[in-house]
């Protein structure tokens, strides 16, 4: 589903990413973990061009999404991607939110957007609120009106950039759930996420970055359990000591 080949990208003198070379299978929720600085927001990033790479390729579904006479607008609706800050547009509400891009990008009557909109609110559980504006919702149910607008193109692919890092320590699990969801039903799925228990619960396979490289790759049980580099028993270690 997700190739990457040789990646690699610059800001500046500062090399973010390093031979990134590793795939994402239809149907794997992969979680990509490592510390602070290590790229992974930087790596999920460059699946749907919001960043930009210098070397390598990076092909989702067979098209290769840097080239340069790729339409990026009709790209991006075959990925659904979740920001660690919600970005939903506070002046809408949440139904209006999810209803926007199939309108306006995937032409889509209003009445048939409404009704798919409704159908994913009710999803995240959060049909009820669904004329409530984004200033009236708890972090945890915006990041939930989040995650239904990403899923209002049927993308193919969902990629989470540390959905839950933004949240009240109580709103995670809610947020967690829905994830949890998604990867039952087959969703292809990325996720940035420093939740080792959704990592070890939910992921088929953990990528460990360091210093922009990808440092080993496994199953949760196998990379928890015994992890192969010494970088990630630190890493492990660290998290336990916490």
């Amino acid at each position: 589903m997700i190739q990457f080949s040789k990646v690699n990208k610059w800001y500046g003198e500062y090399h973010a990413l390093a031979d990134i070379t590793e795939e994402v299978k239809k149907g794997e929720v992969v979680v990509v973990c490592g510390p602070s600085g290590s790229g992974k927001s930087t790596l999920i990033r460059t699946v749907n061009r919001l960043e930009e790479i210098q070397q390598g390729k990076i092909t989702l579904e067979d098209v290769d999404v840097h080239d340069k006479k790729l339409d990026v607008n009709h790209f991006r609706t075959k990925v659904g991607f979740v920001f660690q800050q919600f970005n939903l547009f506070p002046h809408m509400s949440a139904l209006d939110n999810v209803c926007l891009a199939p309108v306006k990008v995937g032409g889509k009557s209003k009445s048939q957007a409404k009704e798919k909109a409704m159908e994913l609110l009710d999803r995240v559980g959060l049909a009820h609120k669904a004329t409530s504006y984004p200033q009236q919702l708890s972090g945890g149910q915006q990041q939930r009106v989040a995650i239904a607008r990403a899923l209002a193109m049927d993308p193919p692919v969902m990629l989470f950039d540390e959905p839950t890092s933004a949240l009240d320590p109580e709103m995670v699990g809610e947020v967690l759930n829905v994830m949890k969801s998604l990867a039952r039903d087959g969703m292809t799925m990325m996720c940035v996420t420093h939740e080792m228990n959704f990592a070890r619960d939910v992921s088929n396979r953990v990528w460990f970055m360091d210093a922009g490289r990808l440092v080993e790759t496994g199953k949760p049980n196998e990379f928890f359990a015994n992890p192969q580099s010494d970088r990630a028993k630190r890493f492990l270690s660290d998290l336990r000591s916490h």
